[in-house]
């Protein structure tokens, strides 16, 4: 037995193994994903497809989730996605107001109606809003486009 280094375990050319994780893949990953996530997102905005007629008023800053109702071309009612008989729309619209608020406390809603629609349809969705105590009601409508 020879009292000499043992042999395999100096520097005979190999290097040492890596002990650091390589990161440059799960950026690369992290940004894909992110892109992806800033298109999909606006797409996720409105359900129900409706024509807004145009504005020039600017947007409305928002504290809390608004409640969205939605006229399409043909007169139906959605409240957020969920489509509402025109004769069950006042109990909706009550039971929203027991739950969320009223006066000061109500939750902000934005009426999105179609363009073709007729006015008066829409006003009478804006009664019975107002006959339920939800009176913070923003009309949605298409911003200018900037040249």
């Amino acid at each position: 037995m020879a009292m000499g280094p043992i042999q395999g375990r100096g520097h005979n050319g190999r290097r040492a193994p890596m002990a650091e994780i390589n990161v440059t893949p799960l950026v690369d990953v992290m940004l894909v994903l992110l892109i992806i996530f800033m298109i999909t997102a606006p797409l996720l905005v409105a359900g129900v497809p409706v024509n807004l007629p145009d504005s020039r008023a600017g947007a409305l800053d928002q504290k809390d989730q608004p409640i969205q109702i939605s006229l399409d071309e043909t007169g139906k009612v959605f409240l957020d996605d969920q489509e509402v008989a025109e004769a069950a729309l006042a109990d909706r619209l009550t039971e929203l107001a027991t739950t969320r608020g009223t006066g000061k406390d109500a939750p902000q809603i934005y009426l999105r109606a179609d363009r073709g629609l007729d006015y008066g349809r829409v006003m009478r969705v804006m009664g019975e809003l107002n006959r339920a105590g939800l009176n913070k009601v923003a009309l949605v409508t298409m911003g200018e486009e900037k040249p």
